[in-house]
């Protein structure tokens, strides 16, 4: 596979969809960034985009309700999916994005991975090891970014991140690991090459379509 280097600011915001019904149309290749919603996911994918309002921010947690598609070409998209975890809204309308949220994962053939945010604080929480089983019984490719790496020391931060491959270190083939600072844009050449490798994989939602 020939890994083409992709210009992240030429993103463009496609369409949200409440449902996978309302989704664009399944074809080419896409990565989807998920995260519980103080994960840091709006901001991760504005610096990657150089676009401050290219995903909606908020100081109150949970207000991504929607699957936002983003176009990079005709044919490769980034997704930012519903946050999870501390939306103040009633508990029969968290129960409802959960479920239009596992049907996307399940059932959208374009889909080739996951970028999954953690607070490096903070990782691998209940909703995080669901995201990482779900995505091993799929045997789809994960990319953890261990956000806000600018709240800890370096020696700290560094800490977190061996604790985590430690305990994946059963996952590695499909699950790898860095950390991440919107703030400080840390990491953010290391996400570009991942997202580049996987979105130039242009036989890829072919591959999931036969199988």
């Amino acid at each position: 596979m020939t890994q083409v280097n992709i210009n992240f600011r030429q993103a463009e915001f496609l369409t949200s969809a409440p449902t996978l019904a309302k989704c664009p149309i399944d074809s080419g290749i896409e990565v989807a960034f998920a995260g519980r919603s103080n994960a840091g996911k709006s901001s991760a994918i504005n610096t990657l985009t150089e676009n401050k309002r290219m995903a909606r921010t908020s100081k109150t947690p949970g207000r991504t309700q929607l699957i936002n598609f983003f176009a990079l070409s005709d044919n490769q998209r980034i997704v930012d999916l519903p946050g999870y975890g501390f939306a103040k809204v009633p508990l029969e309308v968290k129960e409802k994005w959960q479920r239009h949220l596992e049907q996307y994962l399940r059932e959208r053939q374009s889909l080739y991975g996951l970028i999954l945010l953690m607070d490096c604080r903070h990782p691998l929480q209940d909703f995080d090891r669901m995201m990482l089983n779900w995505a091993q019984s799929c045997a789809m490719p994960v990319h953890i970014l261990l956000t806000k790496a600018d709240k800890l020391n370096k020696g700290p931060a560094n800490n977190s991140l061996l604790k985590v491959r430690k305990d994946l270190a059963p996952m590695k083939d499909l699950v790898s690991v860095q950390l991440f600072s919107a703030l400080k844009r840390t990491g953010l050449e290391q996400l570009q090459a991942t997202l580049s490798q996987w979105l130039s994989h242009r036989e890829a939602a072919k591959s999931k379509v036969e199988e």
